[in-house]
């Protein structure tokens, strides 16, 4: 895909992560059974649970699919970062659900990241956030290591508001059936 900043695309989707970058991987139960994982990966596919989050999404389309143009705006007081990416893959499947987007030219980092709902015999219900990216401005080299703590900060963050949107979703089903 033009415009991506690095050249490991998809790698994400399986794995593994290559070498050379800052690796991010944080999964966490956010349900259980089938309603609840086609709940989280709704919201992680339309792009809610960044919006729930507190970032501004806009995409060139409503949900993820591969090529969709992605621009994540996150604002801390006065200081606002608009980013540019790309979905390089996206799963629709009976048991994991969710997407990877990569960096475009102009992000602060090269990189990929994904969010994936998956649905374990158990029937636990896990999100995801796995990512590999390095500073691609002289900021983001300046940031050190707060740039990986702000990341695992965020996925912490993602993974609490999935849980909540997925909560919110099995009470409104409860109250709809009861």
């Amino acid at each position: 895909m033009s415009g991506l900043s690095y050249p490991e695309v998809g790698a994400t989707r399986l794995g593994p992560l290559p070498d050379g970058y800052h690796h991010l991987h944080h999964r966490t139960a956010v349900g259980r059974g089938r309603a609840d994982f086609e709940a989280a990966g709704a919201a992680i596919t339309e792009f809610r649970v960044h919006r729930g989050s507190g970032a501004r999404v806009r995409s060139s389309a409503r949900r993820a699919d591969t090529g969709t143009a992605v621009r994540v705006v996150a604002q801390a007081g006065p200081l606002r970062l608009a980013v540019p990416c790309r979905v390089v893959w996206a799963e629709y499947g009976p048991a994991r659900i969710g997407f990877g987007y990569g960096t475009e030219t102009g992000h602060p980092e090269r990189g990929e990241e994904c969010f994936v709902a998956e649905l374990a015999d158990d029937g636990t219900v896990s999100f995801t956030v796995m990512a590999f990216s390095r500073p691609a401005r002289w900021y983001s080299r300046l940031g050190g290591p707060l740039v990986p703590a702000l990341q695992r900060w965020y996925a912490r963050r993602l993974g609490r508001t999935l849980r909540r949107i997925v909560a919110e979703e099995r009470e409104r089903r409860e109250a709809r059936s009861g």
